[in-house]
Formats: structure tokens, C-alpha cells, sequence
């Protein structure tokens, strides 16, 4: 059964899933357009168990789904105002000072 997650789950979710580069490309070619596991796994340049691990976790934070298609599994974006969103995201101005790095990068992989 499906439920509608509150406000700051959401938003956790969400950042939960663009914590990596792999999944944020992910995202982005399926905001393109829907898509098989196959064709995602040769554009991105991963193995396909590489990414279907990347897949399996953006299905847990509930950003894409799975679309039955014949024999096939197609993967999707799970709202279209997901596709918005990470435009938004991807063209806002960051401040970034180049000289530092936030205090968890080594230990929590960011920045």
C-alpha cells in the first residue's frame, strides 16, 4: 500500500537520494524520459548490478517507479513535478567557497 510521506520526510528522502552522483544522473535521464535498466546501466557506464543497487534505493525513498512493459521493467520519474524540482535544483546559483568543504565530507561523503 502506498501513502503520501509527511513534508520533512519527503525532503529527506529527497536528499537521502541526490547524495550520490550516480543517482542524481539517474534522476536526471529519467526526467528525459522513462526508461529500462539496460539502456540506463549503458549511458550512465555502470554494470547493471551497480545499478540496479542506485535503482533499488530511489524506489525506497519513493522518487521512481517501475512500469511493467511486456517482459520488460521500465523505470520512471514517480511524479513529473519530480522532473521541476530537479531542474530547479540543478540550475540554482550555489554558494560554494572552493577553499573549504563541510565539516563531514571525509566521513559522510558529501560536499
Amino acid at each position: 500500500m502506498l501513502t503520501v510521506a509527511p513534508d520533512i520526510e519527503v525532503l529527506a528522502r529527497f536528499g537521502r537520494a541526490l547524495a550520490d552522483p550516480i543517482r542524481c544522473r539517474l534522476l536526471l535521464a529519467l526526467h528525459q524520459a522513462p526508461a529500462y535498466p539496460s539502456d540506463l546501466a549503458d549511458a550512465l557506464g555502470i554494470s547493471r548490478t551497480r545499478l540496479s543497487n542506485h535503482l533499488a534505493c530511489l524506489r525506497d525513498c519513493g522518487l521512481v517507479v517501475t512500469v511493467p512493459d511486456g517482459r520488460r521493467t521500465r523505470y520512471e520519474l514517480a511524479d513529473e513535478r519530480l522532473g521541476d524540482a530537479l531542474e530547479a535544483l540543478r540550475t540554482a546559483v550555489v554558494a560554494v567557497e572552493t577553499d573549504r568543504t563541510c565539516p563531514d565530507a571525509e566521513t559522510e561523503g558529501c560536499c
